[in-house]
């Protein structure tokens, strides 16, 4: 009889422990959470989300933007995602960190610059959906702060929800277009003096941004002048690099004054990361750089005159895995 007692209590045991899992595992069939759609659009320092896009003359560029589906399940149903232009978002962010600095202010990228279609399908059984965005960049002037302002609409028939936090729900895209020779470079090697002062300590700057201009020009702002200046647009100088090896600095604004010295080159090289093999550094160095210009608005009714010499480097550090150009460059 005890034995027989035993084994009951320890059938009723067994039975207890499945029922127990199987009650488990069911609960995480559910969804634990709330479904919602939101951007991959993560912000940064100046509240926007910088994305890099290459540059092409003739031909459009594609950057694909990612929407994701929040749950502790993949959605069920097939979702038609609405996406539209948000420039309220972005004129409330222009105003909140910008106030009445209007040459501070991000421009709304124009859409004869770009096309994206209304709705982004997120498949069966999917948490994750693309906006496929072709941008058409020619002719494009870098000197203003591009960004395209998108944001998650309400679906019509309540078939899904947008996250309810507005920076997931919307997305302010910094449009960065790049070609070969385009990025920040390094500044130390490049000494700015003011005219009559060159044997005294030059100016320096660590970083230098440089834009497209096309495929195979950029352009810098002359000497330490950057994007903080509301004149800026005045101050750009141009560097086309020629298949020859050689760098052909330009102005096209008269009263900057411009004077090349000499002659610019540009080297390439490249190089294996000791630790990382597969990530491949590439060295733009642009060398002899030696010009003169004049700084007519910082000073009412004064000029101030500046030489420039020395060298700027660029490193591109590129992930051979990924076989996407704007997606392996480690930005």
């Amino acid at each position: 009889m005890m034995n027989l007692m035993k084994k009951s209590y320890i059938h009723w045991y067994l039975f207890s422990i499945f029922l127990l899992f199987t009650s488990c595992n069911d609960e995480w069939k559910e969804e634990q959470y709330e479904q919602y759609i939101s951007f991959k659009a993560p912000l940064e320092s100046e509240g926007i989300t910088n994305i890099y896009v290459r540059y092409r003359e003739q031909e459009s560029s594609t950057y694909l933007q990612p929407l994701v589906v929040s749950g502790s399940t993949f959605t069920n149903p097939s979702w038609d995602v609405y996406i539209g232009v948000d420039t309220d978002t972005l004129n409330t962010l222009n105003y909140e960190r910008f106030q009445n600095r209007l040459d501070f202010y991000f421009r709304e990228l124009n859409p004869s610059y770009y096309s994206f279609p209304s709705t982004v399908n997120i498949e069966n059984d999917k948490n994750v959906g693309l906006l496929k965005i072709d941008f058409k960049l020619k002719d494009i002037d870098m000197a203003e702060k591009w960004v395209l302002p998108l944001s998650i609409l309400n679906d019509p028939a309540n078939k899904y929800r947008p996250h309810p936090r507005k920076h997931y729900s919307k997305a302010l895209l910094r449009i960065n277009p790049f070609n070969d020779y385009s990025g920040t470079y390094s500044g130390t090697a490049l000494k700015i003096s003011m005219a009559g002062y060159e044997n005294e300590t030059p100016i320096v700057k660590s970083d230098i941004k440089s834009y497209v201009v096309d495929e195979n020009t950029i352009f810098f702002y002359a000497g330490n002048i950057d994007e903080e200046r509301s004149d800026r647009r005045n101050y750009k100088i141009y560097a086309t690099f020629l298949e020859s090896g050689s760098v052909n600095f330009w102005s096209d604004n008269p009263e900057l004054n411009f004077k090349l010295n000499k002659d610019a080159s540009y080297t390439v090289t490249e190089q294996k990361d000791a630790v990382r093999p597969y990530l491949l550094h590439r060295y733009i160095t642009i060398n002899n750089i030696d010009y003169l210009f004049t700084d007519y608005t910082m000073v009412p009714n004064y000029k101030i005159n500046y030489s420039v010499n020395g060298s700027l480097i660029l490193e591109r550090q590129l992930n051979t895995q990924i076989p996407d150009e704007d997606q392996s460059i480690e930005w």
